[in-house]
């Protein structure tokens, strides 16, 4: 079984196990479940949710798997699946049947039922001892030469859900480095606007494609060009520009976290939204989910994250949402001058 890419090879329950925090970007907790949809031996989705409570009542496992069944029906053609649940065997054990129940009565094959207690992986679809001991089988995540070549192949796994908001959230208040510039770029842009719309965009235009070939360079923002991207990027246009030049490589993720995670709060949710939809397109949508969620924290009604979260939720790919970010004119280096100044 190999991952997208060709990127790894998996050949036992203990080095699937291995490979799960890297096609989700962390490790798992207790009380997770992930589905990983395979087509022809390659692994082509993963979607990881949160069991519910042992002892919960029975319609919250159904609303669980009334929600990952379409999302991995989404994902055809799929010739089988492998479902892993972390935890104790009184609670997962039973939840990963019921679940596996729900895939099979949608005629799709569950070729395992795994689960991950502490360091050892169970098969709870093999009584064959000789492959699938009742002790269950060692399995270290952090040490596996699945691990050893995720790493060389560019794969992080996080060690917590935590650890992947850390990448875009600033630890206690903005700088008064960057607050002081965001009042100065404000001042600037409003004095822009009074020359119009095709004043603002063009200002975009220059401060996008600078920002991510200075990036590119290796050379960091200071902070007073933060500031100005940010505040270009309360125009909606400049928004949907910058996803538009954004290549989908963790380059620009690292650009549009390290951006997000330094704006000044009010002006978050364009640079998280911009971040969530480069890290789509990357194929990381635990990311993608936590940044949009992030841009909905600070702006409840920022509309283009609340979209992009809602297609996540689905299990659709970028391009369901792309044409929503697509700029009014075809070529993003000339300005429109009859299209309004929008904010979201």
């Amino acid at each position: 079984m190999s991952f997208p890419e060709n990127k790894l090879t998996v050949r036992s329950t203990a080095d699937l196990a291995a490979a799960v925090p890297y096609l989700i970007g962390f490790h798992p907790s207790d009380g997770s479940i992930v589905v990983i949809a395979c087509r022809d031996r390659r692994i082509v989705f993963a979607a990881r949710g949160d069991l519910p409570a042992l002892g919960s009542p029975a319609h919250h496992l159904r609303d669980l798997t009334a929600h990952l069944v379409p999302v991995v029906q989404r994902q055809q053609p799929i010739t089988d699946l492998v479902i892993v649940g972390y935890g104790a065997n009184e609670h997962i054990d039973p939840a990963l049947r019921a679940v596996g129940d729900a895939f099979t009565a949608t005629g799709l094959a569950v070729r395992e039922l795994l689960r991950v207690t502490e360091s050892r992986i169970f098969s709870l679809s093999c009584d064959d001892p000789g492959c699938c001991p009742p002790q269950g089988t060692p399995v270290d995540p952090t040490t596996s030469l699945v691990a050893v070549h995720a790493t060389v192949a560019g794969l992080v796994a996080r060690s917590d859900r935590a650890a992947v908001a850390n990448r875009f959230t600033t630890i206690g208040s903005t700088g008064d480095g960057i607050r002081h510039a965001t009042t100065e770029a404000t001042a600037r842009m409003a004095a822009l606007k009074a020359s119009g719309s095709a004043a603002v965009y063009e200002a975009g235009v220059h401060a996008v494609r600078g920002a991510l070939r200075q990036h590119d360079d290796g050379t960091r923002l200071t902070d007073d060009e933060v500031a100005w991207l940010t505040v270009l990027l309360t125009h909606k246009r400049v928004r949907d520009l910058a996803v538009d030049l954004t290549q989908p490589h963790d380059q620009h993720v690292t650009f549009w976290a390290e951006v997000t995670r330094r704006a000044d709060q009010p002006l978050v949710p364009a640079p998280a939204t911009v971040l969530a939809f480069t890290a789509w397109r990357c194929g990381d949508g635990v990311l993608a989910v936590m940044a949009a969620e992030r841009a909905l924290q600070i702006d409840p009604d920022y509309q283009l994250a609340g979209l992009l979260l809602q297609a996540l939720h689905a299990g659709l790919p970028p391009s369901a949402v792309e044409q929503a970010t697509t700029s009014t004119h075809p070529n993003p280096s000339i300005p429109n001058p009859n299209t309004a100044s929008e904010q979201e």
